[in-house]
Order: C-alpha cells, then structure tokens, then sequence
C-alpha cells in the first residue's frame, strides 16, 4: 500500500429496530473502523499490523472485528465506544455488472467505487453503547471505494425500501487536466435493475438544496434530502483519512424515477441515507 492509497467498505445495516453503518478501511498510517448510527458516530483507529482489507471483495479485518460476504463481527472495547455482536448476511445481491462500467479500466482515476451488494437479508444483533439493535428481518447494503481522495464535492444517497434499493452517486470527476461531473445510479425495482451512468449517456441536469436530477435518455431521476445535516465522517484526501464530511444515515427523502410520461418509482422514505458535500 502506498501513502497516497486507501481502500474501505461501507456495510450498512437497517431493521425497524434502527439503522448502524460500518466503515472499515486501511489507508496513509494505519487504518480505522468508523460506526454511525442515528445518534452519534465514532471512529476507531488501528495500526497498520492490524488491519487486512481486500480491495475485490468486501473483506476487511481490524483487530478482532470481522467483515465479509457472510457477515460482519464487532468487538470495540474504547472508553467512549464499546460495540460488539455478529450478524449474518443472506445471499448478496450485486449489481448486473461492474457499476464503473469501462471507467473501470481507466487509469489514475482519484476514486473507483464498487456495489458488491443492493440489497440482502439479516440475522443477528449488535449492542453499541448498551443499546441492541436487532437485525432480525432486516435488510443490509455494500458498496467499496478505493483510491487517493474522495471528489471534492459530490452528493450520494442510498435507499433500502419495500420491493427494491437504489444508490445515485454525482461527483466532480478530474480526468488529466479536465474534470466532469460524473453519475451513477442503480435502482433495483421488482427484480428489475436500472441504470443511469455517465457512460450511458446520463447527465445532470439540476444540482442544489440537497437534490439532484439526472437525465439518460427517457430515464429521469430525482433525488432529494429532506432532513438536517448529518454525523460527521472521515473521509480520504491523498490517502490520508483527514476529511470531515456529514452524513445522514437515516433520513427522509424523496426519490422519483420515470420513463417517458410513466412514472416507475416515486418514494418518500424515512431511512433514506445521504452524503452532500457541495461548495
């Protein structure tokens, strides 16, 4: 790994009982375990023979806590943090094919992003500061970046709801001298996959007051927040884990998806998570 690297997982959990988030990632100096839950976030470092993250499939390891396709397992003994509990995951459900699509094989880009899964099943619990959550019956999401730094600025969302998930990434992408700005979008609806992405032809069309609109053709997406600012994140800038961005793990917001003049999915969501970092 060199200093300018960095690579994580991003496992969300959510059941009626609540949402948790978990980061676990190496980088510049180490790595470290992030948790967010509704009401607060914290981070964990770890030194660097501790850590063991993959960078082709959601595996990581950071002391004794344990990520992989099956599950997850916690075991954080700090004085303001002290979670531990397993919870196992049921098949993932990864997209139709690679999300970076030919971006895939371009070189020096700052970030590659990857979904590893939209939507699979839970079984187990964890206890965060003396608060359970029960996952039984809930439904989690994976996704990975990898890179140098995140986008200077971007927005992101994601939304686990009844009969689908999505995911909608816009970011300010440099590319050599120039920079554009890049989308990608997943919608998983009654076992049908839509994408919109850059590379198809989607572009964005409006962007501001925590909403996005990206158009491909006769798809139309919309996505809006609807709550606060969220819990404050690490995030990587030259692969060192120095930035702070917010996220709102479990928010309302407003997605539309339409083709044409019919409208496929138009949702209010209470649990909605989302990251906006704009200027």
């Amino acid at each position: 790994m060199t200093e300018r690297y960095f690579c994580g997982w991003y496992f969300k959990c959510q059941a009626p009982a609540g949402s948790l988030a978990l980061i676990p990632a190496v980088h510049a100096g180490g790595g470290s375990l992030q948790l967010i839950t509704e009401g607060g976030s914290w981070n964990v470092p770890f030194a660097p023979e501790q850590c063991a993250v993959s960078a082709a499939r959601p595996r990581a390891v950071l002391g004794r806590n344990v990520f992989c396709e099956k599950g997850l397992r916690l075991a954080v003994n700090q004085p303001d943090l002290r979670a531990k509990g397993q919870v196992r995951f049921g098949p993932l459900l990864p997209p139709a094919w690679d999300v970076m699509g030919p971006f895939c094989a371009v070189p020096f880009l700052q970030c590659r992003h990857r979904v590893a899964s939209m939507a699979h099943d839970l079984f187990g619990r964890l206890e965060v500061n003396g608060r359970v959550f029960d996952f039984g019956g809930g439904r989690g999401y994976v996704e990975g970046d990898r890179g140098r730094s995140f986008p200077s600025d971007y927005l992101w969302t994601q939304c686990l709801f009844e009969g689908g998930s999505l995911v909608l990434a816009a970011a300010n992408v440099p590319l050599g001298p120039a920079a554009f700005r890049g989308v990608i979008a997943l919608v998983r609806l009654e076992g049908k996959e839509w994408r919109l992405a850059s590379y198809l032809g989607a572009r964005v069309t409006a962007l501001g007051g925590g909403g996005v609109t990206v158009r491909q053709g006769e798809l139309c997406l919309t996505a809006r927040r609807l709550g606060g600012p969220g819990r404050a994140l690490r995030a990587p800038a030259a692969g060192v884990m120095e930035r702070t961005v917010r996220e709102n793990l479990s928010c309302p917001a407003y997605y539309r998806l339409t083709k044409g003049g019919r409208v496929l999915l138009e949702l209010t969501a209470e649990h909605a998570s989302f990251e906006y970092e704009q200027p």
